[in-house]
């Protein structure tokens, strides 16, 4: 059987921007038969995160991280559907999940690495296990619920970097729901401002390319900020904790402006921003979600209940055929979509 996968084709440089041109398309074959078990699947959606951005380094800079191989197939979050299986706990037809799912249209995976998904969740959106009700809504929740220290009732003012993007969106909205009374986005277009105010429910949203940041959120913000989840770093996360409160807390989630830069994570900050941290005892703690897994499960269901209630609006920007999977990550890195990215593989 001759299936298509991505390999990872060269390295950007640890301080280069990716193109769609460091990934491959070829065509290799795959084995009729499976072992004791396996399972082969065929490949419905590929996730493609910021993360990835630095397994394309030799070194991750992170020990939970591996890096991705020259030549080798790329590999990320993603979902399938069963079409054979020497494993007990999967069949013909079962929808299934894994971390590490290669970058092919076909793919033989070991039983243990699977999950198997259950579509009524998600009233069929099988993508949305990939974001809302997968990794990036466990990021979004659990950074919130463990790192926010979000009280209802507490007249709590939320600053969200990287508003429009995967996690950012649902950030905002998720702090809204677990009780926060204002939540202020910060994102990079008037468009996407528009969908966060408008479908989102944020409050407002500051477009970092028009205008002084720090003076928007000034305006924005008059009782100054409580949480901020941080999903860029660099200059706008300096501006954002320059105007946090006594006790304040940030949320580490991402630092996206850093990722094309050879620096530690999470990045130090500069000393006169360091020493307002200080100052005023704002927490700022690396969070992990893989540190939670006890909560996954509960977590996800919470979730897909609000979900399913309409009170988490899901915004996804798929692209269709593996082929193209390269171009969507060189768009991701650059800020060109709203959401989750997907790849659609096979419908």
């Amino acid at each position: 059987m001759i299936i298509q996968r991505v390999v990872l084709n060269s390295r950007p440089g640890k301080n280069g921007v990716p193109v769609a041109e460091n990934f491959q398309m070829e065509a290799v074959p795959l084995p009729d038969k499976i072992t004791d078990g396996q399972v082969r699947a065929r490949t419905l959606y590929l996730s493609v995160d910021p993360y990835m951005r630095c397994r394309m380094n030799e070194d991750t800079g992170s020990d939970y991280l591996l890096p991705w191989e020259l030549s080798e197939v790329a590999d990320g979050g993603g979902i399938g559907v069963v079409e054979e299986s020497k494993h007990a706990n999967f069949a013909k037809g079962d929808i299934v999940t894994s971390f590490n799912w290669p970058w092919q249209t076909k793919v033989i995976l070991d039983g243990r690495l699977l999950q198997k998904l259950d579509p009524q969740l998600v009233d069929g959106h099988l993508s949305y296990f990939l974001g809302a009700a997968g990794i990036t809504g466990l990021t979004s929740f659990l950074g919130i619920k463990e790192k926010g220290h979000v009280t209802l009732g507490a007249n709590q003012t939320m600053v969200v970097s990287g508003a429009a993007g995967a996690c950012g969106s649902l950030a905002g909205q998720i702090g809204r729901l677990e009780g926060c009374s204002r939540v202020v986005g910060i994102c990079g277009t008037d468009e996407k401002c528009s969908i966060l105010v408008s479908e989102m429910g944020f409050d407002a949203a500051i477009n970092y390319k028009k205008g002084n940041v720090a003076e928007q959120l000034h305006e924005l913000c008059p009782a100054g900020v409580d949480v901020y989840f941080d999903n860029v770093g660099g200059d706008i996360s300096d501006a954002v904790i320059n105007q946090m409160n006594q006790n304040s807390h940030i949320i580490l989630c991402g630092q996206i402006s850093q990722y094309n830069k050879d620096v530690p994570y999470p990045p130090p900050l500069p000393p006169a921003v360091e020493e307002i941290q200080k100052a005023r005892n704002i927490t700022r703690e690396r969070f992990l979600v893989l540190n939670y897994m006890d909560k996954h499960e509960a977590s996800i269901l919470q979730l897909c209940q609000w979900i399913k209630e309409g009170k988490l609006k899901v915004k996804e920007t798929v692209v269709k055929g593996l082929e193209n999977i390269g171009g969507a990550f060189q768009s991701m890195m650059t800020g060109g979509n709203t959401g989750k990215q997907i790849v659609l593989i096979s419908e």
